[in-house]
């Protein structure tokens, strides 16, 4: 049985080559009936996730060590509502040796845009750029991240990656 796979690769907002869908349900929103903002987070998360299981990242052999979150920066731009579609678009923007940082964006998109064919009428919604450190476990001291890891990032993202 092949993965299924929230996401897919794009070219509707350059340079971001990966995006993923979510639909706003009922528990992510507010009194006010908009997405509560730390629902973002989520939502965030999952585009990651599908970035790296597409790229057959999502489960790469580290050894004892794991990417932990070192920094997150979020903003705000138009509230998104109940039932909405979003579409999340994911790139990692920076590879160092030891970290990468990841740009995030929400955009809304209607029903009729799923399939993304139209960049018509999207808006923007929240903003994200986000640090993840590789970590050895045992002595939670920054790795190396490994040049197999690095290449297929590396040639996915070109030329926009900065290294």
């Amino acid at each position: 049985m092949s993965a299924i796979e929230l996401g897919k690769p794009t070219t509707r907002r350059a340079p971001f080559k990966f995006s993923a869908f979510t639909r706003v349900g009922f528990s992510d929103t507010d009194a006010q009936g908009i997405v509560y903002y730390g629902r973002y987070l989520p939502y965030f998360d999952l585009a990651r996730v599908e970035y790296l299981r597409h790229l057959g990242l999502l489960d790469p052999d580290l050894g004892p060590r794991q990417f932990v979150m070192r920094a997150s920066s979020v903003e705000y731009h138009a509230p998104a509502g109940f039932d909405e579609m979003l579409e999340i678009f994911v790139r990692i923007s920076r590879i160092g040796k030891t970290s990468l940082t990841w740009a995030l964006r929400a955009h809304r998109v209607g029903d009729d845009n799923v399939r993304g064919d139209d960049v018509g009428g999207d808006e923007l919604m929240c903003t994200a750029d986000q640090t993840l450190v590789l970590v050895e476990l045992a002595e939670r001291r920054p790795a190396a991240i490994p040049e197999s890891f690095r290449t297929i990032v590396r040639n996915f993202e070109a030329p926009d990656l900065a290294e």
